[in-house]
């Protein structure tokens, strides 16, 4: 393969991971910043607990689903560098403008709620265009490496944006400077990807063979939803559902220590940020054992998703916060080195396709995952670690089944 830039000088490999890992650094303070907070803004504005369910709920399947769409679109039409520039541009406006929210009367929480889901439909525009860039970009970095660095500084937005808000919010009694300050990281994320885009090398990859997409609504329908797609991803897809709905949230992790006066409401943004830090290591460290060693180190996700309802709904301190470690470890394997190995098993072609397919399935495994510790994680915690460790059986059959298939068709 070889590496060239169409404009300026082309960065070495690893600048240009380091490059984008910055822009999804600053751009993580802005959006995980506004998750943090759009309840208790919604709440100011007016909006009741069902609306503020509606609505956040609303962004995150907007932000899953539409992947669907978006990914296909990208490979279609050759466009990952444009979605990827109007996806993040979309969290860098739409975010800081909830900050005048509260000053336009009645329309303010109608405001904030399409801001909110604006937001979200450009995670969804730029995820699947930015995953397949960064696949191609880390080639000679390797991909286990990359995507774990990548993982690693994306993890310092994602506590530091929170922390920046609850800061602002403690100081100022208000919430809207906060989300005003968010400007500031936003404009940040797209200067450096401005950069990225001029110096980031044109990697030429070897031309596999992916079948040209069709024609027709029918025919797009397919592509979208990745008929075209190897049948080893889509089984991996699979396992990763029920990996997904085995690591339930911490939403549903925090509500329980709270509930049981494990910790207090105060401690739980410290412990988060804990969890997320955690997860920045264990990027770094799986994306060096996926290197050295292939998806076999997949293996171990289910194995550590089933010990983790038997740790963190433990009333022992201690024993919680080992499962949470043990729940940063395992998210920061599917956030990461999962999605390394999901660039292994499709066409170069049709790489935004599959991340947008594989974005979707995990979103269904979410969904199902969070009814199910909703529904049992008050009165039938026995129940919850079952189901959850037959799920990971599950999975874990489905992760080898992928592994001794594509090692099959490698040879």
């Amino acid at each position: 393969m070889t590496a060239t830039t169409a404009t300026g000088r082309a960065w070495t490999p690893w600048r240009t991971v380091l490059a984008f890992g910055l822009v999804s650094l600053a751009a993580d303070m802005v959006y995980e910043g506004m998750r943090a907070m759009a309840g208790p803004l919604l709440g100011d504005l007016g909006a009741s607990a069902l609306t503020v369910g509606l609505v956040t709920g609303a962004g995150e399947g907007i932000a899953l689903m539409l992947r669907l769409v978006t990914g296909a679109w990208a490979d279609q039409a050759q466009n990952h560098w444009r979605l990827t520039v109007i996806g993040y541009a979309m969290t860098a406006v739409c975010v800081p403008l909830l900050a005048v929210t509260p000053f336009i009367g009645a329309a303010g929480l109608a405001t904030a709620a399409v801001l909110i889901l604006l937001e979200r439909t450009g995670k969804a525009v730029r995820s699947p265009a930015k995953s397949a860039l960064l696949a191609r970009m880390a080639t000679q970095t390797g991909r286990g490496k990359g995507f774990g660095v990548h993982k690693a500084m994306d993890q310092v937005g994602a506590f530091s944006g929170p922390l920046l808000l609850s800061g602002m919010a403690a100081l100022t009694g208000v919430l809207w400077p906060g989300f005003a300050l968010l400007a500031i990281p936003g404009a940040i994320s797209l200067i450096l990807l401005a950069q990225l885009r001029r110096h980031a090398p044109i990697v030429e990859e070897s031309n596999d063979e992916a079948p040209a997409p069709s024609k027709g609504a029918l025919a797009g329908l397919r592509t979208a939803i990745g008929t075209e797609l190897p049948g080893a991803f889509h089984v991996f897809s699979l396992a990763t559902a029920f990996m997904t709905a085995g690591l339930m949230t911490f939403g549903v992790i925090s509500f329980r220590l709270v509930d049981r006066d494990i910790i207090s409401t105060a401690v739980v943004p410290l412990v988060y940020a804990a969890a997320m830090a955690i997860e920045a290591v264990g990027a770094l460290v799986t994306g060096q054992l996926f290197d050295r060693w292939g998806g076999g180190v997949l293996l171990a996700v289910p194995a550590l998703v089933a010990g983790v309802p038997l740790l963190v709904f433990s009333d022992t301190v201690w024993v919680v916060f080992a499962g949470i470690a043990v729940w940063g470890v395992a998210t920061a394997i599917q956030d990461s080195t999962v999605k390394a190995y999901v660039a292994d098993l499709v066409p170069n072609a049709r790489r935004a396709t599959a991340y947008g397919v594989f974005a979707a399935v995990q979103g269904l495994g979410a969904l199902g995952g969070g009814a199910l510790a909703g529904a049992l994680v008050e009165h039938h915690l026995p129940v919850l670690a079952a189901v959850v460790a037959v799920m990971q059986v599950v999975a874990a059959a489905l992760v080898a089944w992928t592994l001794v298939r594509a090692r099959r068709v490698a040879a």
